[in-house]
């Protein structure tokens, strides 16, 4: 089986404007995406997503189109889309991080392999280590009080049991929508925090006598990329397990926080460790260092959300007292895939079909007509 051409089409989304992000890294009302499609020799297509946002990994829809189209296509033509950890490699090799213009590339190879063997991708990551539906969380940006809460109450009538709150743009506004959302979810509701690395060390520790009294039973990169010493004091003086997710976008850094004992989780997701493969690396990395990792999120569309759950659901150590953040699809009001993602019970559900498991063909067909 040899690779005979390689597509990429952007395509933009409106985020529902009543759960549009907004937090310390900024705001998010649309969100962009590069679609890319293999085609091989036998018929076979794989497609993968790269969610594009400019201020978080310095790649946009414009970026990955060109380096996709120009670049990493002639590398591939005439390869065996079965030979993944070498495509990979040659990806690094020729494109210096742009982690989610790889992950898509890297993304259909997977999902053409999968069609092509008939198993699904979390198969080709090494098999399932826990049941398909994946427990989540809803992401709740820094609105003022009342309208925190109102999204926490519609997260809650959406099934799920977990919320965490986006903090970081002033102390008392932090305070105030944290108890907003604590009133509006109760007492047994597990609610965490995210401030984007948008808190001083000072601010962090002024702030965690009320995070513990909010019980927030997670704290979401506290201080900015790569302040992992600054994390580790931050660990030293609470219970509340501290995670790490601008900090580690690759290996290596994993490697550092690990090294520096800088936190307990770490947030790994397909797009920004450059593809599904170094995520299940890193989450085996994690896990012989007695650590922890949780699936996070750039707003991703089905295609992305199913490469999400397929490393969930074959993970080393993935987080059971910290929920995921598998959410992109209930952001959007439209789908491009035939069959979206399954949300019940609080869960995503990991689809079962060959490949990534989600037909994004025919639905990109109906909607160019």
């Amino acid at each position: 089986m040899k690779i005979t051409s390689v597509e990429v089409q952007p395509i933009s989304q409106v985020v529902n404007p009543k759960y549009a992000i907004v937090s310390a890294a900024g705001a998010q009302p649309e969100s962009h995406y590069a679609v890319v499609a293999i085609r091989t020799d036998d018929g076979h297509t794989g497609y993968g997503e790269a969610t594009v946002v400019p201020g978080w990994s310095g790649e946009s829809q414009i970026t990955a189109t060109a380096f996709i189209r120009d670049l990493l296509t002639p590398l591939l033509i005439g390869r065996d889309p079965l030979h993944i950890r070498e495509l990979a490699d040659l990806l690094d090799r020729h494109l210096i991080e742009n982690p989610f213009t790889k992950a898509a590339v890297e993304m259909a190879l997977l999902d053409v392999a999968g069609k092509a063997l008939g198993v699904p991708v979390n198969v080709l990551l090494g098999g399932p280590r826990r049941p398909p539906e994946i427990a989540l969380k809803f992401s709740i940006g820094a609105f003022p009080p009342p309208e925190a809460g109102r999204v926490a109450r519609a997260a809650k009538d959406m099934g799920l049991k977990a919320v965490k709150v986006k903090v970081a743009l002033g102390l008392e506004g932090d305070i105030a929508r944290l108890e907003a959302v604590r009133e509006a979810v109760g007492k047994d509701f597990r609610v965490a925090v995210d401030a984007n690395g948008g808190w001083r060390e000072s601010d962090a520790q002024a702030m965690l006598p009320h995070l513990e009294r909010l019980r927030v039973n997670c704290i979401e990169q506290p201080l900015p990329r790569g302040d992992f010493r600054g994390c580790a004091r931050l660990r030293r003086r609470t219970l509340i397990p501290i995670m790490l997710d601008e900090s580690v976008f690759t290996r290596q850094q994993a490697l550092e926080a690990i090294r520096e004992e800088a936190c307990d989780i770490i947030s790994i997701y397909p797009g920004k460790n450059g593809g599904l493969l170094r995520s299940i690396d890193i989450a085996s990395m994690a896990a012989s260092a007695g650590l922890r990792c949780t699936i996070g999120s750039n707003l991703e569309m089905d295609l992305g959300t199913a490469a999400m759950l397929h490393v969930a659901v074959a993970a080393a150590g993935l987080a059971g007292t910290v929920d995921h953040d598998i959410i992109g699809p209930l952001y959007y009001d439209q789908h491009f895939t035939r069959t979206p993602i399954r949300f019940e019970n609080g869960c995503a559900v990991v689809p079962d079909g060959p490949g990534l498991g989600v037909d994004f063909e025919a639905a990109q067909s109906a909607y160019t007509e």
